[in-house]
């Protein structure tokens, strides 16, 4: 008996040590202490579609280590889950933390195979403001070729509860909204995050860089269906991507919020994930 448990705990430490994540590998040489990223990967993975996500956290805050169910729900579906940290306002420049989440891609390309993952099979998501983020990078091109990465190795991009995928709108609407209100306007805002100016805001702006031709990968656009912004954004990333032939479904989850949207993705039932394992089947045409 004593012999079988002996087997069973070794069974489970090697069980254990494959699963093992690889946490704060730098993707910049010599880098900044948040140019780091998790990689999360199956036992014996081997040329495995990689999923890169990207944390929210108004550009300011949060962490790679915050994937909640993710890691285990890609890794059943077969995938490899990359999390990515990156720079933050005010320390650096929202042209800073696109560069950081290009930089991370651009690792993954050159090193995801030596974990299990297939370099030309990247889908790329994030929440809230990774997914700006997420949308810009897969639709601004400048930023990945930089780092020698090509739209062709993009399969699919999810961004999840946006609302500044059209900078100069939210800006508009934001302070409107306050102005008519009689309310104070934000000291930071979308307005100084993106940089002041008009040009910097369309730049930042992902709808600024769709068209026909590109070879942007078909996206998923997941909201909040009762929240006005992040919805009106939604669906006019959608429009836009639509008027380019770019394949693309916008889904409005009910019954839920900001952070629960994303914290629910991979619970069983979730109206979300089935679109995100849907569109998941579809752009690996599994």
């Amino acid at each position: 008996m004593k012999f079988l448990l002996f087997l069973s705990a070794v069974s489970l430490a090697a069980f254990s040590h494959a699963q093992e994540v690889k946490r704060d590998v730098p993707y910049v040489l010599g880098g900044h202490a948040r140019q780091v990223l998790d990689i999360h990967a199956p036992a014996k993975a081997e040329k495995l579609p990689v999923v890169f996500w990207i944390h929210g956290g108004g550009w300011q805050t949060g962490d790679k280590s915050s994937v909640q169910e993710k890691p285990r729900l890609f890794k059943e579906r077969g995938c490899v889950f990359v999390s990515t940290n990156y720079r933050l306002l005010p320390e650096v420049a929202m042209a800073d933390i696109i560069g950081d989440v290009a930089a991370a891609l651009g690792w993954v390309r050159a090193n995801i195979a030596r974990h299990g993952g297939d370099p030309e099979r990247i889908i790329v998501g994030g929440h809230s403001a990774g997914a700006q983020l997420a949308a810009l990078v897969c639709t601004d091109d400048r930023h990945l070729k930089a780092e020698g990465v090509s739209f062709s190795a993009l399969k699919g991009c999810i961004p999840v509860d946006g609302d500044t995928y059209d900078v100069p709108a939210i800006i508009e609407t934001a302070e409107t909204r306050r102005r008519v209100h009689g309310q104070p306007q934000a000291q930071f805002g979308h307005r100084e995050k993106f940089g002041h100016t008009a040009e910097k805001h369309r730049d930042f702006s992902a709808v600024t860089h769709i068209a026909a031709g590109k070879s942007i990968p078909p996206f998923l656009i997941l909201h909040v269906a009762n929240h006005p912004d992040v919805s009106a954004q939604a669906f006019r990333l959608g429009a836009v991507l639509k008027a380019a032939s770019v394949p693309v479904k916008v889904f409005g989850a009910k019954d839920t919020d900001h952070s629960k949207l994303n914290a629910d993705l991979g619970i069983e039932g979730d109206a979300a994930t089935g679109e995100v394992l849907a569109f998941l089947d579809q752009v690996l045409g599994r």
